[in-house]
């Protein structure tokens, strides 16, 4: 079996969807870093980027809910399905913890590593899906995540901690601040991903996609102004010029770059599942190591190399026995096509 299956890739859709997220997050990964001042600190708010990063996205799913909605509908839909909105305030929660933390682990880690570090999230995921979807994952697809897991460190392993020519760090100890923030990332990605599958899969099933994108921004823009002010800076956020340091190119681009990731996200989630998700996330970090490479002049070492290797082996090894998650609505439409077949 080759790597692009009917199991891994049930449509052509869902391959676009796969190839799309990837190039997203790691153009993000990119556009931040290009982004940093020579002290690794930002000439912007970033809580404001994020927040207005969420305006951009519940625009976006809105005008693509209206396209085949009107108005009445719309409102009808949020009365109807409130409860839905109150369980996506626990994935916005963890999604604006997620977002946040990007700007502050990014500032102290070159993109390569800081993708390296958020591999620790694989495993934890496996954990999550089991525990959510109440479905075990084989010993394959374990074995895969692991070495997976294995392939993202091995880069850290026995590398002491020292600082590229920008300042920025390319290795890790476990004393190290930083590293607490990455693993809150990683945490609040691992459930944050699996639940808002879950969300899509199960409870909202019913929901029209672009419908449960609204719910998402609406809460996820609540969180980010709770955010704002426990830093004391809701004021601050809105003013002339917070609001003209972000109206930069390099910030708009990342603006509109990371709305676009939430939106294809959502597609990934509703049409593959969260553990692919993860290894869609590895796979960024060959393409990520060569383009900073290329463009910040950041050595890709045998350390690298050899976890860019590994990732692509568990990769493989995933590929032979992909996890089949469908949604409750899939099943039930080929339960009735068996039934139809029987007759």
């Amino acid at each position: 079996m080759g790597i692009i299956s009917a199991d891994l890739f049930p449509t052509k859709l869902s391959f676009i969807v796969f190839i799309s997220y990837m190039a997203l997050f790691i153009s993000q990964g990119i556009l931040v870093t290009a982004s940093k001042s020579k002290d690794n600190s930002y000439k912007y708010n970033t809580v404001t980027v994020v927040l207005v990063t969420e305006l951009i996205k519940l625009v976006a799913a809105t005008i693509l809910y209206l396209k085949d909605h009107d108005v009445t509908q719309l409102t009808n839909d949020i009365v109807k399905n409130r409860k839905v909105m109150a369980l996506y305030f626990i994935p916005a929660a963890m999604y604006c913890l997620y977002n946040n933390l990007q700007f502050v682990n990014l500032s102290a880690y070159d993109p390569t590593t800081y993708f390296l570090l958020l591999q620790f999230r694989v495993v934890v995921t496996g954990v999550v899906f089991q525990i959510l979807f109440q479905k075990q994952l084989s010993k394959i697809q374990w074995a895969s995540l692991i070495i997976l897991t294995i392939g993202c460190i091995i880069k850290e392993v026995n590398h002491s901690v020292h600082a590229s020519s920008d300042g920025t760090k390319t290795g890790f100890n476990f004393f190290d601040i930083h590293l607490f923030f990455i693993l809150l990332q990683v945490l609040s990605s691992c459930f944050a991903g699996v639940y808002n599958e879950f969300l899509l899969k199960d409870n909202c099933v019913d929901v029209h996609i672009m419908m449960a994108n609204i719910f998402m921004y609406l809460n996820s823009i609540v969180c980010n102004i709770f955010v704002l002010a426990f830093q004391g800076q809701l004021l601050e956020a809105f003013t002339l010029e917070s609001v003209r340091s972000i109206i930069q190119p390099g910030v708009i681009v990342i603006a509109f770059n990371n709305a676009a990731i939430g939106i294809v996200t959502s597609l990934f989630l509703r049409n593959l599942n969260s553990i692919l998700k993860t290894f869609a996330s590895a796979l960024e970090l060959m393409f990520t190591a060569i383009l900073c490479w290329i463009i910040f002049g950041i050595a890709v070492d045998i350390y690298t190399f050899l976890a860019i290797f590994i990732v692509s082996a568990a990769t493989y090894l995933y590929a032979q026995n992909p996890v089949v998650n469908k949604a409750k609505a899939d099943l039930e439409i080929e339960a009735k096509e068996k039934g139809t077949e029987n007759v």
